[in-house]
């Protein structure tokens, strides 16, 4: 069986041995201990599990880890490297688009990957931009009022 042994995870090169075929949050979660992705639903239909891929958000439940080797993967925990938080993890703070805070991972870098795509999103833009991703709370106001803030403040990887 084919294996996937090193994967660019947050800036820096990770050694894993892993099957080809196990999903990318499985390697993420298991193997790598980053654990801001989660588990929601297992079939791409709830977005808790989002990280980025070479900039764009991507269902790690979805994908396959040999789908992503030797690409640029970014979770939750390398969005703020330096422990300064990346504009739009502020702006959640700010905005408190949060309340349970399971979806708030994926629904950060899924705001990430929407404001690179469009830097200054109308309501409508981000509504459609965000659809898929499920807060059990009801946060989508908050998180409509986080994003259009981060995207006053360069809030793009």
């Amino acid at each position: 069986m084919a294996r996937v042994t090193e994967l660019l995870v947050n800036g820096g090169w990770r050694r894993v041995d892993v099957a080809a075929d196990r999903t990318l949050l499985s390697v993420l979660r298991d193997d790598l201990d980053l654990t801001g992705a989660k588990f929601g639903c297992g079939e791409g239909q709830c977005a808790a599990c989002t990280v980025l891929v070479d900039g764009v958000a991507t269902k790690s439940c979805l994908t396959k880890v040999s789908a992503v080797e030797g690409k640029r993967i970014v979770t939750i925990e390398g969005l703020a490297p330096e422990g300064k938080l990346h504009p739009v993890q502020q702006a959640f703070l700010d905005a408190d688009a949060m309340q349970c805070g399971y979806c708030t991972p994926g629904m950060i870098l899924g705001a990430v990957s929407l404001l690179a795509r469009a830097p200054n999103p109308s309501e409508a833009e981000i509504s459609s931009g965000m659809n898929g991703h499920i807060c059990r709370c009801g946060t989508y106001p908050r998180v409509v009022r986080a994003i259009r803030a981060a995207a006053g403040k360069g809030g793009r990887a």
